[in-house]
């Protein structure tokens, strides 16, 4: 299994939006931030019924796959929001991280390239 980079994402997803999504080539921050909000609202859901503790083994196991797809979907959101707006996401989450590890005094900081 590999690591995606966020260059990689970037790149594939506006490859794909501009490909197989141009109609949504004019959407706002507001539409991607519905959307966005769309996809964690499912992936709370699932958790919702993972914390109920009502499932079974087989379906506890689904859930947690589908958790992620649901995540992976808000990922690819919040990059195409990213991109509307001409952010680095990449950089800004290092930047964000390394700033919350010196407001918390925490010796953990990511490379800002």
């Amino acid at each position: 299994m590999h690591s995606l980079t966020f260059g990689q994402l970037r790149e594939a997803n506006r490859q794909r939006w501009q490909e197989v999504f141009a109609h949504t080539l004019d959407w706002t921050a507001t539409d991607f931030g519905t959307a966005l909000a769309g996809e964690i609202g499912e992936a709370c859901n699932i958790l919702k019924k993972l914390r109920r503790g009502e499932l079974s083994s087989q379906e506890t196991s689904d859930a947690i796959c589908s958790l992620g797809y649901e995540l992976a979907d808000a990922v690819t959101y919040i990059d195409l929001l990213a991109q509307k707006h001409g952010i680095d996401l990449g950089q800004a989450v290092a930047h964000k991280f390394n700033m919350v590890s010196m407001r918390r005094s925490s010796t953990v900081f990511l490379s800002e390239v």
